[in-house]
């Protein structure tokens, strides 16, 4: 399964992006999104920045990805 994630634009040059997502740095490319630029929160998915995404939606879905991490490493120490 493959989702798409939120993260900062936070380098750009033509259609290559770097982005930050939950602090951890990918590339990304924005050809699917042109009017993208620095600092924009963009949803990316298998490495295309495909919608801008408002702030509060971007923290909504970063506090689900870190309640989903805690659960799985509370899991992975009752089992393991």
């Amino acid at each position: 399964m493959c989702l798409a994630i939120p993260a900062r634009i936070i380098e750009l040059e033509a259609d290559k992006a770097v982005v930050d997502a939950m602090g951890n740095r990918f590339k990304a490319k924005t050809t699917l999104l042109p009017e993208a630029k620095l600092g924009d929160l963009v949803l990316v998915h298998a490495g295309f920045a495909i919608s801008l995404v408002d702030e509060e939606e971007a923290k909504k879905t970063w506090q689900l990805i870190a309640e989903i991490n805690e659960f799985m490493d509370t899991q992975n120490r009752v089992s393991g």
